[in-house]
């Protein structure tokens, strides 16, 4: 009760306001996705990689998320094929298995199931998969509607006009020579920053509230589900054995790779209209269902 009180409450409270703000005033989500995508998301990503030390252990958690993240895509591409799924349905059903919400539910979870050390190890974890997220869910959700050449031309193009791509090396190369940013910009940053959590997963809720539940096959939000709570930290078990990584680490891999839909997908999906209907239904199911997996999971990795 303490973890869902203190960590999963919250989240449910914010996704709730936001929908119930929509279904009164029914704002264009677009342009609010837009926003958070190319003006706050680049001063969040900024400040994280500007406090961060990425030390030794970084390189076991670069090899196990992008391990972790290739299986899935793999299962989701069999999943499609099987579902015979249009190349929009098997994007936006990609965007919801691969990408967990490692940020605003991950970190506060590690850290209080395992404490200091363990949300160092979360911390790290939450960067790598931003930068995953800047790239491959990126070029996911901007390559559902076109096909061959095309689609990879403006899959790419997408990715190349993410400003937060581009504030990653100057923030890690600031932190790692110790260059220290003026403190009135740093206040403006950190306060842009500290609103595009909370955006974002309003937005989450608001979109929500447009969903029509009719257009979804119930059948492929069980197997986005499944996928994301049950299939993803099984895999990340099988990884972190294989490679022999520490005892604490892979506790803590084991259980982001468990976390629900990452939020920042349903704004790719808003964004690159890539179904963000089935994206934002996966989230939320994927995220209440989680106050019961994870329970189960943090009893058998603690």
């Amino acid at each position: 009760m303490s973890a869902f009180s203190q960590v999963m409450l919250p989240i449910l409270l914010i996704f709730l306001a936001g929908y119930l703000f929509q279904k009164f005033f029914q704002l264009n989500l677009k342009s609010l996705s837009t926003l958070a995508m190319y003006l706050l998301l680049p001063f969040l990503v900024f400040k994280v990689f500007y406090h961060q030390t990425l030390n030794h252990s970084f390189w076991e958690i670069i090899w196990t998320s992008v391990l972790i993240m290739i299986g899935l895509i793999i299962l989701g591409l069999l999943v499609g094929f099987m579902g015979h799924f249009t190349k929009s349905k098997l994007n936006a059903f990609l965007l919801a298995t691969v990408f967990p919400n490692s940020g605003n539910y991950g970190v506060p979870l590690v850290l209080f199931a395992f404490g200091n050390k363990g949300s160092n190890y979360a911390m790290m974890i939450m960067v790598f998969h931003n930068i995953l997220m800047g790239l491959v869910g990126v070029f996911i959700a901007a390559s559902s509607h076109q096909h061959g050449i095309q689609g990879l031309k403006t899959a790419v193009l997408a990715i190349l006009k993410q400003p937060m791509n581009y504030v990653i090396l100057p923030a890690i190369l600031l932190h790692y020579y110790h260059i220290l940013l003026p403190v009135n910009l740093m206040k403006s940053v950190n306060m842009l920053s500290n609103i595009t959590i909370p955006l974002i997963m309003l937005i989450l809720g608001m979109q929500l509230a447009d969903v029509k539940m009719t257009k979804i096959s119930p059948i492929t939000i069980i197997l986005a589900v499944s996928a994301r709570l049950l299939l993803s930290p099984l895999l990340a078990w099988l990884v972190c054995s294989w490679l022999s990584v520490g005892k604490l680490l892979t506790q803590i891999i084991i259980l982001m790779a468990a976390m629900p839909s990452a939020a920042n997908t349903t704004l790719y999906a808003i964004q690159f209209e890539t179904e963000p209907d089935l994206v934002s239904s996966c989230t939320l199911m994927s995220t209440l269902l989680s106050v019961g997996t994870l329970t189960v999971l943090l009893n058998l990795v603690g």
